[in-house]
């Protein structure tokens, strides 16, 4: 396999997911501006939390890093028919499990919500609101989680595009319920949020029905089919198991963030959380997109017992990677009050939530290239069935941030949480570095194509402060744009001027 379907598969994956991103930034500067951070925004960030949670935990994670490396085997070794009865032994599986947990989970919710946030409980409004909140949102789960799993079977037949695309169908419709939250305003207190999670039903509903006709026409579509857990159903489920216990932990992280923001003042879950939507844009755009396209890439080569293809694939992934997030990372950490107060300084976001967002983004970007590391890696072990590592990994980084957290946010409050959150993730990709190195699955780029990264890097920090110096006072808007061109021109002009920009990322 050469090197070019790679740098192709990130391209749709991560063009997509750009669009998505865009998308989702209108919807939070709408929300900022109607909501801000306060009990309102709480509430329904909660809520919102519970389903992705879950969904983590289904198809979108654990889920799909078992069954596609299963799925691929099948067909393989049986046949696409045999594949297909996998699937859809898996599908049905997989609902009735999530419709059963829905059902448990709407009338726990005041118990749960009562978890995930005990600091809720001096705002009875606020308790209040979030619990009827997540009874709306929390049927979401089983609509994304097949959606999920139904863009794995799409991503496993090589068909990128369409799944890319599912998060550019939840934002349009949460852009539109953000825009009914006037119309909500005195009508239902602090649920007033309530046009959100109704938009989030029906975006789940819509990407249902845009995954389903995609494997229609393509007969991938897989039947309900009642699960007689044969052998190759066991064993995909076994990897699930181990991958499960892996993202659970994982998901330990952001339950911990969530109870311990919630302690602090009213408004640091919502700080945190428009702090952590600009950090997951390079995570999720370079991140995601590259980890989506490994997977099935890397089942084949390992498959195929070509350990060296393996070892180029990961090699070509994080030199991408390294153009793209380095300078991202200097420039979050530089230019983090601009960036918060261009995107969401308007309306009830007063100057005191920028201020507290945009130190907690600078935090959060000190640990951007681990985590999108650690995106890159973990296909590597799941492709060879050792999700038994990644989940060893998982619980020591779990461990780390709740130590880091515990010890930090007594000191700097909220912005402690972020960076608990950053040195976790550079613990699980050391950790994870090391042992594909140990096994001769990882090559390093060479020091040379470091330097020039940094240096180029170098050059944009300067531009950035140099800019931001000479500039008159401006719309935050229009400052935020000045400067991201400014930098990012003097980025690509140096990297392309001295041979650093990556080609196959732009090959056509």
């Amino acid at each position: 396999m050469s090197a070019q379907p790679l740098a192709r598969a990130f391209r749709q994956i991560g063009g997509m997911t750009a669009v998505s991103r865009v998308l989702g930034f209108v919807r939070d500067v709408v929300f900022a501006a109607l909501l801000g951070a306060g009990p309102a925004a709480d509430a329904f960030l909660v809520a919102l939390k519970l389903p992705n949670m879950f969904r983590r935990l289904t198809a979108e994670g654990a889920l799909s890093n078992a069954f596609v490396p299963a799925f691929a085997k099948a067909q393989r070794e049986d046949g696409d028919e045999a594949a297909m009865a996998l699937a859809g032994e898996t599908q049905t599986t997989l609902m009735m499990v999530l419709v059963t947990l829905v059902g448990i989970g709407e009338i726990f919710m005041p118990n749960i919500i009562g978890l995930l946030a005990p600091g809720f409980a001096d705002t009875p409004d606020r308790m209040n609101a979030a619990v009827t909140l997540a009874r709306v949102t929390f049927p979401y789960l089983p609509m994304i989680s097949l959606v999920a799993f139904w863009a794995a079977i799409a991503n496993a037949d090589g068909r990128f595009m369409t799944a890319a695309a599912m998060p550019v169908i939840f934002n349009i419709l949460l852009v539109g319920g953000a825009l009914l939250i006037p119309v909500a305003t005195g009508w239902l207190a602090v649920e007033k949020a309530m046009p959100l999670a109704a938009a989030l039903l029906l975006a789940g509903l819509l990407q249902m029905a845009v995954m389903a006709h995609l494997l229609r026409r393509i007969g991938r579509m897989p039947a309900w089919r009642w699960p007689r857990f044969a052998a190759p159903v066991r064993a995909m489920w076994r990897q699930f198991s181990v991958a499960s216990a892996g993202a659970i932990a994982m998901q330990v992280n952001l339950i911990v963030d969530l109870v311990l923001a919630s302690l602090l003042p009213v408004g640091a879950i919502s700080w945190l959380y428009f702090a952590d939507r600009v950090a997951q844009l390079p995570l999720g755009i370079i991140g995601v997109a590259l980890g989506t396209a490994l997977l099935p890439r890397l089942s084949a080569q390992f498959r195929d017992d070509d350990p060296a293809a393996a070892r180029a694939s990961l090699a070509e992934a994080m030199r991408l990677a390294a153009f793209l997030v380095v300078p991202a990372m200097v420039a979050l950490i530089i230019i983090a009050p601009q960036i918060i107060n261009g995107l969401f300084g308007y309306g009830a976001f007063s100057e005191a939530a920028v201020a507290a967002s945009a130190s907690a983004l600078a935090a959060y970007a000190i640990g951007m290239p681990a985590h999108i590391l650690v995106k890159i890696l973990q296909p590597a072990f799941y492709a060879t069935g050792r999700g038994g590592f990644v989940l060893g990994v998982s619980i020591a980084a779990v461990v780390a941030n709740v130590s880091l957290s515990i010890t930090l946010m007594p000191v700097l409050g909220h912005v402690g949480l972020a960076l608990a959150t950053s040195l976790s993730g550079l613990i699980a990709a050391t950790a994870l570095a090391a042992a594909l190195a140990r096994r001769g699955h990882l090559r390093l780029p060479p020091p040379t194509e470091t330097i020039r990264t940094v240096f180029c890097c170098l050059v944009m920090a300067a531009a950035l402060v140099g800019i931001g110096r000479l500039l008159p006072a401006l719309p935050p808007a229009i400052e935020l744009g000045i400067l991201v061109i400014g930098g990012g021109g003097a980025y690509l002009a140096v990297a392309a001027g001295i041979g650093a920009m990556p080609r196959q990322l732009f090959r056509r």
